[in-house]
């Protein structure tokens, strides 16, 4: 089984004049940890839950971009790009240079998006949720048209869609991972996003506070799907988001490396292959030390059900 981190709130100590250095360091730590993965969400403004709108939020990809130069192996991602955020073919060009320029390490994170106060804030179109989900579905299918581009403009075709027209979807440099960097839907809607993930996703992602029986059933939602579409479930890279705070003594009600390792195992149990956490002392070093010492080790010997 895996480990990645996910990285939602930037409000450390030291304010932002410091935010670079503590952001590069925790993207160093984590993959010294030997955490297979680094996430950050794509968002404007920080979301409800996390903190207030106005708190410290930087945008994904730049964030993303900054971390690769700070690392050699971590796998980095959005957790998720809202599809309303940015034109399909630009979204699919960022990533596509993360990727090469992180040497093959990027994740396509994508969603339908929901955020409608930065949309308003920032002056961004928010469709209803029925037309964002068709935008989203023809923003799949323009990337896997432009990475599947042989490169040459005269071969470059065209995508001709209900909201997107693109004359030439041309895409060069192309990915280093083939036959593209991963691409991770995000969400849990049954009817919907995981009837994407089983046709274009090659990983989903789920909130394990939902707890274990909805993750099952979610889970069994997207074998359907698979089935239905002929596609394998076994293909699917099946993740979990949860947010932990570990402790080597387990003080104040926080979690040891010890229970943190029952909590991973719970997860491999469910049949999830990586559990995305989000540390609530993520700017302190002693947390990564604890996890890539106990918990990372533990964690990796750990099979996950139906693999």
């Amino acid at each position: 089984m895996r480990i990645g981190l996910q990285v939602p709130n930037f409000t450390w100590p030291g304010g932002p004049a410091h935010l670079g250095e503590t952001f590069g360091a925790i993207a160093e730590r984590a993959e010294r940890a030997g955490f297979y993965s680094m996430w950050v969400m794509d968002h404007f403004f920080q979301i409800r839950g996390v903190g207030p709108a106005d708190t410290d939020m930087l945008e994904g990809w730049s964030a993303l971009a900054f971390a690769a130069g700070r690392t050699s192996r971590v796998k980095l991602g959005t957790m998720v790009t809202g599809v309303t955020y940015r034109y399909p073919g630009l979204l699919v060009k960022t990533c596509t240079t993360l990727d090469v320029l992180s040497g093959g390490r990027a994740y396509f994170g994508i969603g339908a998006a929901w955020n409608d106060q930065e949309h308003r804030g920032l002056g961004v179109p928010f469709p209803p949720v029925a037309e964002r989900f068709e935008r989203l579905e023809e923003t799949l299918r323009i990337a896997l048209q432009m990475w599947a581009d042989a490169g040459k403009l005269e071969d470059a075709a065209p995508f001709h869609g209900t909201h997107y027209q693109l004359e030439a979807t041309l895409n060069v440099p192309q990915s280093l991972q083939r036959p593209h960097p991963p691409i991770m839907i995000g969400g849990g809607g049954e009817q919907k996003t995981l009837r994407l993930v089983a046709q274009y996703g090659d990983a989903c992602n789920l909130s394990a506070r939902l707890g274990d029986d909805v993750v099952r059933h979610k889970l069994d939602v997207l074998r359907a799907h698979c089935e239905r579409l002929g596609r394998p479930y076994d293909a699917i890279e099946r993740t979990t988001l949860n947010s932990i705070h570990v402790t080597r003594d387990g003080r104040d009600g926080t979690w040891t490396p010890a229970q943190a390792i029952d909590y991973f195992a719970g997860q491999a149990a469910l049949g999830i292959d990586q559990a995305l956490v989000s540390l609530r002392n993520v700017f302190d070093p002693e947390a990564f030390e604890l996890l890539g010492a106990e918990v990372v080790p533990a964690v990796s010997t750990l099979a996950v059900a139906g693999r």
